[in-house]
């Protein structure tokens, strides 16, 4: 790497690698989900095939608020597991040049918990760990945080299918 000088002959700082930009238009690239089932807003961080934090900013325009429950909105905790699996789905898949020929589909739900609920104006951040992964098999632990305090969470069991045999 060639050394440059900055202001007054001091060595100009070295460049810093970018950091990677991970909003909803690359999330889109990775998931086949769109509005309004996508539910992840940002990656934060990933350590491929590890670990994952990716946000999701619930306002109250969501539509499902319109229903559940129109005088003290809560997000419906389907929609939070939902999105626990596609934080997770974002983890296994981001880096496998074949995944527009694949899906990741859930095989179960295990040890779910709500603790507490997710409102609107809520910063939900969803981490999810590989517990085990093994071929086209994967058990990850996942959790939807409100400012640190965990709201709910879930161990994932999903499975990779050609697209193809879906029907």
């Amino acid at each position: 790497m060639a050394e440059t000088t900055g202001t007054a002959g001091m060595p100009a700082a070295p460049e810093m690698p970018e950091k990677p930009n991970w909003d909803v238009r690359w999330i889109m690239s990775v998931l086949p989900h769109r509005y309004p089932m996508l539910l992840i807003d940002r990656v934060l961080e990933m350590e491929p095939r590890q670990r994952i934090v990716a946000i999701k900013n619930f306002t109250i325009n969501e539509e499902f608020f319109a229903g559940h429950f129109p005088q003290h909105p809560v997000v419906p905790g389907v929609l939070l597991v939902e999105a626990m699996a596609q934080a997770g789905g974002i983890l296994l898949m981001h880096d496998d040049p074949e995944r527009e020929k694949k899906l990741l589909l859930f095989m179960s739900i295990e040890r779910a918990r709500f603790r507490r609920p997710v409102v609107p104006g809520d910063r939900v951040h969803f981490e999810a760990t590989v517990l085990r992964l093994k071929a086209n098999h994967c058990k990850l632990q996942a959790r939807a945080l409100v400012d640190g305090v965990v709201h709910a969470e879930a161990e994932l069991l999903s499975t990779t299918v050609d697209r193809d045999s879906i029907r």
